[in-house]
C-alpha cells in the first residue's frame, strides 16, 4: 500500500509545484542543557527549500478551527507544504520565510495516510 501513496505524494508535490513557489522554512535544532554551566550549547539553525501555497482562510475554514479550540486572527494564512522530498517536517518553531516577509507556525495538520506524509496544511502568522 505504501507505492500507492507515495504516488499521493509525488502527485501533491507536482501539483504544489506547479500552482505554488519555492520558499524557504527555518528551525533550529536545540542543543545540549550543561546543567553544570546552566547554559545549553549546540544550538543548530537549519533551512530547506520547500514547495508551497499561501492562500487566505475562508469563513468557513475559520469557523471550523475555532470549533476545535484554534483561533484563526486577522492577518493568519493557510500554507499548504509538499511533504515529499523534506529533509525535516515542520513544528511549532519553525518560520516560513515567504517572499522575504518571516511567518511563524502556529498550527499543523499533517495529512498521514498510512504512516507517509502527503502535505502540511501549516497556519502561519505574521
Amino acid at each position: 500500500m505504501s507505492d500507492f501513496y507515495n504516488r499521493m505524494a509525488a502527485t501533491a508535490l507536482r501539483l504544489i509545484a506547479r500552482f505554488g513557489s519555492e520558499q524557504m522554512l527555518h528551525d533550529v535544532i536545540k542543543g545540549v542543557d550543561d546543567p553544570v554551566a546552566g547554559q545549553r550549547s549546540g544550538d543548530t539553525p537549519v533551512s530547506q527549500i520547500v514547495r508551497v501555497i499561501l492562500q487566505d482562510y475562508n469563513l468557513k475554514e475559520s469557523g471550523l478551527m475555532y470549533a476545535e479550540g484554534k483561533s484563526v486572527q486577522r492577518g493568519d494564512k493557510k500554507l499548504t507544504i509538499a511533504a515529499a522530498g523534506l529533509e525535516w517536517a515542520p513544528t511549532l518553531t519553525t518560520q516560513a520565510e515567504i517572499n522575504g516577509a518571516k511567518w511563524q507556525v502556529v498550527n499543523i495538520k499533517e495529512v498521514n495516510p498510512a504512516g507517509t506524509p502527503l502535505v502540511y496544511f501549516c497556519q502561519v502568522r505574521k
